[in-house]
C-alpha cells in the first residue's frame, strides 16, 4: 500500500484553446514509491447522463493513483502523474460536457500534469485500473465538496477512540479570503484561536492527529493573505497554526458549523486599511521595559513621569496594585496600558498631566460645563453695529438666527437696518467675536465674469474656414462637465473640429489663441457675412445673465365685444448664460440659447389671423478656459430669388421672347453663429475690516 502524503498548492491553469500548464506547486501530492518512468499516451472522454463526463487517461504502464488538487476560483481539478512525461499528440481537448469545458496536459519537471477547467466545482471520483485513470465528473451520489477523497484514497492510520482530527484542507473564496477548515470527529473541547508572535494558532483539546496529517501547506500561490499551515499534534491537543503573509491586512474570523471548524483571514479593502491607520494609536515616546509584580499603580506612574520629564497630577482616588512585563514599547504606549488595564483617564494641558477614574473625570468636565454655562447666562450683553459691504444685511441675520447651527446665545438679538445695510447685534462679548470673525470670512467681494457674445450671421465659407461643420440630427443627450449627463432639446447636431471641446453635440470651443476679432472683420471685409450684434454683461459669479435681441411682431385680437385690440407676439434670439468660475480659474457656463422667427400667418375663428413663430433652442454646459470663446450654431437661413428681367411686350412673345428677357436665379444660404467668451474680472480693491 503506498502512503499518501497531502499538501496543498495553487494550480495555474490553461485557457481554452492554449494547452499551456505552468508547473511548479511548492508541495504536491505524489506517491511515495519511486516508478520507472512511464509515458502518458492518451486522453479520452465520454458524456454520462446527468451532465456527467469521465475522462480516462491512458498510460504505457500500470499506473499509479495521481495527485489530486482543486481550485475555487476559476474551477479547476488537477492531477499530477509523477515520474511520466507527455506523450499525447494533442495538449488540450475540449469537452464542453456540462460543467466541463476541456483539459489541459502539460509537463512539468518529471511528472505529466492534467489540468480540467469547470464552470463551477462539482463532486468527483477517481479509479485506476492497470494503466488507465478514470476520472469521473458529475457522479450524483457523490456529497460534500469537490476535493472529498473517494475509497481510492483510503486512509493508512489507524483510528483511536475519542476525538480524531479528520482533514484539514484550504480553499480561496470569491473575495480572496483564505480559509482554514477542519473536518474533525468527536467531541472536543471549546476551540481556542489566538495570535501568537504574529501566526493564528486554533487548539483543538484531546484531538488526535493521524500521522500523514503532521505536515505543512504551503498555499502562498493562492493569493490570500495565508502563506503557511502548519498541523501539529501533541498528547493532549492538536494545534493548527496559520502563517500569514509579512505585510498582509486581513481580519481574522472564526466559526463552527457541525464538525467543520473554519478559521478565515479576510484581506481588507484599501479604504479598511487607511481607517485603521487613521484610528490606530500613534505612540512616539521614548522606549522603556517595565517588570512587576504586584506594584503599586501610582508607583507605576511616577515611573512614567520621570521617564518622560512631564508633570503628573495622580488623584486620590488612585490606588491599587497590578503585575505587568513590558520589552521595549514606548512609554506613552505603557501609560495608555496601565490606564486601560486599571479604568483610568488622562487629560493634558501643555507639560502637566492629569490622571483620575474616568467617572471622576467625566463629572468633573460636567461640572464645567456647568460653569461655563452658568457664566454666559450671567455675562452681560453688549449692542454693536456691523456694517455689510458686499452682501444683504438680512442674509447675514438669517444666517445667524438659522435653526441647529445658530450662533446666538439664547439671549442674544440681532436687528437689521435695511437703509444702510447694517447688522445691530446685541450679545456678549465672545459671542460678538465669534460672530465678527465669521462675518469677516463671508463679507467678501463676489468675482465677475465678463460675457463677451457676438452674434454673426456667415456664409458657409467663413463656416468651413472657421473650423466648424454643423449637420441636423435627432434629439440627444451629451457628456456634461460637472454631472456627467445632460439633456439637450436642440434639433441641430455639431461636430466642431477644434481643440478642447466640453460637448460633443451642440457646441465648440475656440482657444485663448484665436483672434476672433480679426476673423469676424475679415468676414465683412470679404462680404462672407455681417455681426449683426456684439451685446456685453457683467455678472456674479452663479448669477444668471441674459441677452435678447428681436422684434414684437403686432396682430389684431377680436374681443368677445367685437371690438379689436393690438397684440404683440415676441420673436427673440435669447442667450441666457449663468458662469460659475472654478478654483483653477477656469468657467463652468450653462448656456440657453433659442432663435425664434415668425412664421405663416394662422386664421383664427371669428375672424383675423395670429403669425405663429418658429422657435429652436439650445441647452448645454460648457467648461472652458478664462477667456476661451464657445461657438453656438446650427441654425440655417437659406434665401431664395428668382429675377427676370425683359423688354417689355417682346419678352412675353412664345419662344422668340426668350431672347429679349433675362432669367437669374440666386441661392443663399447662410448660418447663424453665437460666439460666447467669459473674461474673469480681476479684483483690483483689497478690502480689510
Amino acid at each position: 500500500m503506498n502512503k499518501n502524503v497531502r499538501l496543498a498548492a495553487r494550480i495555474p491553469f490553461a485557457a481554452r484553446g492554449f494547452a499551456a500548464a505552468v508547473a511548479g506547486a511548492s508541495a504536491l501530492m505524489m506517491s511515495a514509491s519511486a516508478w520507472a518512468a512511464g509515458t502518458l499516451q492518451s486522453v479520452s472522454h465520454v458524456a454520462l447522463p446527468g451532465e456527467q463526463v469521465e475522462i480516462t487517461f491512458t498510460l504505457d504502464q500500470p499506473a499509479t493513483e495521481p495527485g489530486v488538487f482543486t481550485v475555487d476560483e476559476p474551477a479547476r481539478i488537477s492531477l499530477d502523474f509523477a515520474d511520466t512525461t507527455v506523450g499525447t499528440d494533442s495538449r488540450y481537448s475540449e469537452i464542453d460536457v456540462g460543467p466541463t469545458r476541456g483539459v489541459a496536459i502539460a509537463q512539468g519537471g518529471d511528472r505529466a500534469r492534467a489540468v480540467v477547467e469547470l464552470t463551477r466545482l462539482v463532486p468527483y471520483t477517481i479509479n485506476t485500473e492497470g494503466n488507465q485513470v478514470r476520472l469521473r465528473i458529475g457522479d450524483p451520489a457523490a456529497v460534500g465538496a469537490a476535493t472529498t477523497r473517494t475509497a481510492s484514497q483510503p486512509r493508512s492510520a489507524p483510528r483511536a477512540a475519542g476525538p480524531m482530527i479528520e482533514d484539514v484542507d484550504f480553499r480561496r473564496s470569491e473575495s480572496g479570503a483564505g480559509r482554514v477548515m477542519i473536518h474533525y470527529t468527536g467531541v472536543t473541547g471549546p476551540v481556542d484561536v489566538s495570535e501568537e508572535g504574529g501566526k493564528i494558532v486554533a487548539r483543538f483539546p484531546n484531538a488526535q492527529l493521524p500521522d500523514e496529517l503532521a505536515e505543512r501547506l504551503d498555499v502562498i500561490d493562492f493569493a490570500t493573505p495565508v502563506k503557511f499551515i502548519d498541523v501539529l499534534g501533541g498528547r493532549d491537543e492538536t494545534r493548527v497554526v496559520i502563517t500569514p503573509l509579512a505585510d498582509a491586512e486581513f481580519e481574522q474570523i472564526a466559526y463552527q458549523t457541525g464538525d467543520l471548524f473554519t478559521v478565515e483571514l479576510q484581506p481588507l479593502t484599501a479604504a479598511e486599511i487607511e481607517k485603521r491607520q487613521r484610528e490606530k494609536p500613534k505612540y512616539t515616546g521614548e522606549r522603556i521595559s517595565l517588570s512587576f509584580q504586584d506594584v503599586s499603580v501610582r508607583a507605576l506612574l511616577q515611573i512614567i513621569a520621570d521617564v518622560a520629564e512631564v508633570n503628573m497630577v495622580v488623584s486620590d482616588s488612585v490606588s491599587g496594585t497590578m503585575a505587568l512585563r513590558l520589552e521595549n514599547v514606548p512609554w506613552d504606549q505603557a501609560l495608555a496600558i496601565i490606564l486601560t488595564t486599571k479604568g483610568l483617564g488622562k487629560r493634558q494641558e501643555g507639560n502637566v498631566v492629569l490622571v483620575a477614574p474616568l467617572a471622576e473625570i467625566a463629572a468633573r468636565e460636567q461640572a464645567e460645563l456647568e460653569a461655563q454655562q452658568a457664566t454666559v447666562n450671567l455675562a452681560p450683553l453688549r449692542s454693536e453695529l456691523i456694517q455689510i459691504n458686499y452682501a444683504r444685511a438680512a442674509d447675514f441675520a438669517a444666517l445667524l438666527k438659522s435653526g441647529e447651527i445658530s450662533l446666538l446665545s439664547p439671549r442674544g438679538q440681532v436687528t437689521i437696518d435695511q437703509r444702510t445695510n447694517t447688522l445691530l447685534i446685541n450679545e456678549t462679548r465672545e459671542k460678538l467675536e465669534e460672530i465678527r470673525r465669521l462675518i469677516n470670512q463671508l463679507d467678501i467681494p463676489v468675482r465677475q465674469v465678463l460675457i463677451e457674445s457676438r452674434i454673426v450671421v456667415a456664409s458657409r465659407e467663413f463656416t468651413r474656414n472657421l473650423g466648424v461643420s454643423h449637420s441636423t440630427a435627432d434629439q440627444g443627450a451629451f457628456e456634461s462637465p460637472t454631472d456627467g449627463n445632460y439633456l439637450t432639446n436642440s434639433g441641430f447636431q455639431v461636430n466642431l473640429p477644434v481643440a478642447n471641446p466640453a460637448g460633443v453635440l451642440t457646441t465648440s470651443i475656440l482657444g485663448d489663441t484665436f483672434n476672433l476679432d480679426l476673423a469676424l472683420s475679415a468676414l465683412e471685409t470679404e462680404n462672407n457675412g455681417e455681426v449683426i450684434s456684439s451685446p456685453r454683461v457683467i455678472t456674479a459669479n452663479s448669477r444668471e445673465a441674459s441677452i435678447e435681441q428681436g422684434v414684437e411682431i403686432p396682430y389684431l385680437e377680436a374681443a368677445s365685444s367685437g371690438a379689436a385690440t393690438v397684440e404683440f407676439k415676441e420673436a427673440v434670439l435669447s442667450l441666457t448664460v449663468t458662469p460659475q468660475i472654478t478654483p483653477d480659474e477656469r468657467v463652468i457656463m450653462d448656456l440657453f440659447v433659442t432663435q425664434d422667427t415668425q412664421g405663416d400667418a394662422i386664421n383664427v375663428q371669428g375672424g383675423g389671423q395670429v403669425p405663429s413663430i418658429n422657435t429652436r433652442s439650445l441647452t448645454t454646459q460648457v467648461l472652458v478656459d478664462n477667456g476661451e470663446t464657445v461657438v453656438l450654431g446650427g441654425i440655417y437661413e437659406q434665401e431664395d430669388r428668382d429675377n427676370v428681367n425683359r423688354v417689355p411686350v417682346l419678352g412675353e412673345l412664345p419662344l422668340i421672347g426668350a431672347l429679349f428677357r433675362n432669367t437669374s436665379k440666386q441661392r443663399d444660404k447662410r448660418e447663424l453663429l453665437i460666439f460666447v467668451t467669459p473674461k474673469i474680472l480681476r479684483q483690483s480693491l483689497t478690502v480689510g475690516r
